[in-house]
């Protein structure tokens, strides 16, 4: 059977796949471009997200705005994403059976996108999606390639949050990711 957007967002919003289904309000799927060269991904969604059912729309949302606008990006240009369709409690880490329970949401999600480059914000995104052993401290930035695919990370908005001497560097590295795709953009062009 082939999927549609819409198919997913309905199986995303009946989904009892693991226990974070009976704590969620809303859950969050994935809102962007569904043409969009750059697919960004982050862990799960947080405290606000699970009561408006939209991904970054609280402070990091504010964050991450910032940053594709000081980059020359809006939201309108890339698709946002999280691992996790639902709020973890106290915002704690997914656990592994949550992040296998959704994950071939997100596996649906790419399929559907096709992206270009895929960058990861945060940790547990990274290690997700690039390496099992990815450190962000110092791989941030670095990128990689897969099935026709630029993958990179970042730190996650909220890290800045908590120390706002990382905006410049995550801003570096959302810079590079727009430089990235204008690369890719060229080569397929020529």
């Amino acid at each position: 059977m082939e999927y549609t957007w819409n198919d997913i967002e309905q199986h995303v919003a009946a989904c009892t796949n693991c226990s974070l289904s009976k704590t969620r309000q809303r859950p969050v799927m994935g809102r962007g471009n569904y043409q969009a060269d750059i697919m960004l991904i982050a862990e799960a969604p947080g405290g606000q997200e699970d009561q408006q059912g939209l991904p970054f729309v609280g402070r990091s949302g504010e964050i991450l705005d910032r940053l594709l606008q000081d980059c020359g990006l809006s939201r309108e240009e890339i698709y946002i994403t999280n691992i996790l369709k639902c709020h973890p409690p106290g915002n704690r880490d997914p656990k592994e059976a949550e992040k296998e329970a959704c994950f071939p949401y997100l596996k649906y999600e790419t399929y559907l996108l096709k992206p270009r480059i895929i960058a990861c914000l945060g940790r547990i995104a990274a290690q997700r999606i690039i390496s099992a052993d990815f450190k962000i401290t110092r791989q941030h930035g670095a990128w990689t390639y897969r099935k026709g695919c630029a993958l990179t990370a970042t730190y996650h908005p909220s890290a800045i949050l908590r120390d706002p001497s990382k905006y410049e560097v995550v801003k570096a590295d959302f810079c590079e990711i727009v430089k990235k795709r204008n690369e890719i953009l060229c080569q397929k062009e020529s």
